[in-house]
């Protein structure tokens, strides 16, 4: 029996505001027995620079969540203990690794109610963390938009957060409109279907734009050194001084440190709903596509999934957000019957278009990650290696862009052996905040998008093979300019000339 087309509902989804809340997030838990979380994240900037914050934070009163009405005050208690917990951990001149329980306590009852881990992930600074500046407008322009928590305090640290968020409402329309089209599929309906998937490339091409306006307000330089640091997960964090990763005291004897990497774009739930819509495959990061299927897979079923990066983060959504995904990938029929259908011109193009505007909304992500993380980090290692060797050395502040940054110089001593070595890949790498490689994962998650096409032709411009490669076509394929058959990228810009290697790692919203 075939499973039925979820209703959004169900999971708590609106066709008008997707997967950002029904109801609008909470400026303020109601009950004053709340007042002292309230306190700190109002004056979380305050704290953090006459660095007060952890003694304060361990002075807090334990408080209970047995105050908590409903979902909304939930999510507004989950944000105020992200934002308490990631300042607490990164707030010093060092990391703390131990949570005391002021925090850990109600943290981890919150995380159990919402089935998210103890971490700021996406839903925390991005979905449950903005309000509308005039509630009568639209929340999917960034006209419109504020946020209610932030570690610095900056215009900087607010227009990276909203960007996102006014994605997720620009792109809500969408989820109602790939549904319907699942359905118009299984009535063999294909004027709906192509309609819809028109209107889809359409609006990709919308949330590209938006992405791009990221360069607006957000500098590169205040992102990477102030912002970032606090944005960073417990995950392959040794470099940067947490090599056990964070425990959360509760009191008891019971709880082992965690790794959990930070917030990321893959923790977006748009966005993997897009992929599994269009039917797209993505693998671990390296491993190659495996051999065209033959034509005995069922309709309406889509690519088998396998264990990797993107599959990983849905265990950071909330859970009602992660079964809709899930209930989506038993439904997903669009990409087969397109295939089944590839005669009809119309349907074939409005197809292979939407993998297009994915894919070049992609290419626009790996170039917003090179410009805020790659020439930062690489700015920032040269400015280390210009020091004069007679200048009286200075405390450095342990964190990730610290550690970004040492790691970098340490790959590139002449007498650093172990650089090469399988076996020590922290000694080469730029370890990024979520703690996997991000650049690879980018570029192999956008060159996955475009594997899907179904005409000859736009398998051809979607491809990524430079043309020098074997069996490759001719002419410019649609991919970042100067990009080789090895992997590397070379940019010219603002920036000057910088090459862009598989070994770089961190994101812009890989934290």
């Amino acid at each position: 029996m075939i499973p039925k087309v979820p209703i959004l509902k169900d999971y708590g989804i609106s066709p008008q505001y997707g997967f950002l809340p029904m109801q609008l997030p909470l400026e303020a838990l109601p009950d004053p027995y709340y007042n002292p979380w309230e306190a700190i994240v109002a004056n979380l900037q305050a704290l953090l620079l006459s660095k007060r914050l952890r003694g304060l934070i361990r002075a807090t009163p334990v408080l209970s969540t047995s105050r908590l009405q409903d979902l909304a005050e939930w999510r507004r208690a989950y944000v105020l203990l992200s934002f308490m917990a990631h300042a607490y951990i990164w707030g010093g001149d060092t990391p703390e690794e131990r949570v005391p329980p002021p925090i850990s306590i109600p943290y981890l009852q919150v995380c159990e109610v919402l089935e998210l881990p103890p971490v700021a992930t996406y839903s925390a600074v991005c979905l449950w963390n903005f309000k509308p500046i005039f509630r009568d407008e639209p929340i999917d322009s960034l006209d419109n938009l504020s946020t209610l928590a932030t570690y610095t305090g900056s215009l900087d640290e607010s227009w990276f957060y909203l960007v996102s968020v006014a994605i997720e409402a620009r792109g809500a329309p969408l989820i109602p409109l790939m549904l319907e089209a699942i359905a118009a599929a299984r009535r063999n309906d294909s004027r709906t279907v192509t309609n819809n998937l028109q209107s889809f490339a359409e609006r990709l091409d919308e949330l590209g734009s938006i992405l791009q306006k990221m360069y607006e307000n957000c500098d590169p330089h205040v992102f990477y050194h102030r912002i970032r640091p606090f944005l960073a997960g417990g995950k392959n964090m040794a470099e940067a001084g947490l090599p056990n990763g964070v425990l959360f005291d509760d009191g008891t004897d019971g709880q082992e440190y965690r790794q959990l990497g930070g917030g990321s774009n893959a923790q977006s739930s748009l966005i993997q709903f897009f992929d599994i819509i269009l039917g797209i495959e993505h693998r671990p990061t390296g491993e190659k596509p495996r051999q065209q299927s033959s034509g005995s897979e069922s309709e309406g079923q889509a690519p088998p999934s396998r264990h990797n990066f993107i599959h990983e983060m849905r265990a950071y959504m909330p859970g009602p957000h992660r079964r809709f995904l899930e209930h989506v990938s038993t439904v997903a029929n669009i990409r087969d019957f397109v295939e089944n259908h590839r005669r009809n011109r119309d349907l074939t193009i409005a197809f292979d278009a939407c993998l297009a505007m994915l894919r070049a909304l992609r290419d626009k992500h790996i170039q917003l990650v090179s410009r805020y993380i790659i020439v930062k980090s690489r700015e920032s290692r040269s400015g280390s290696r210009s020091l004069s060797p007679r200048a009286a050395p200075q405390p450095v502040r342990q964190n990730i862009a610290s550690a970004t940054s040492k790691v970098e110089s340490k790959s590139d001593s002449s007498d650093n052996s172990s650089i090469h070595k399988p076996n020590k890949p922290a000694s080469k790498k730029l370890r990024g905040t979520g703690g996997t490689a991000l650049i690879p994962f980018l570029k192999q998650a956008r060159d996955e998008t475009g594997e899907p096409a179904i005409d000859a032709w736009a398998r051809r411009i979607l491809s990524n093979a430079p043309a020098s490669e074997e069996g490759a076509p001719s002419f410019a394929a649609l991919g970042k300019t100067g990009e080789q058959k090895d992997g590397t990228v070379e940019i010219v810009g603002l920036a000057g000339t910088w090459a862009m290697d598989d070994s770089s790692e961190g994101g812009i919203c890989h934290w």
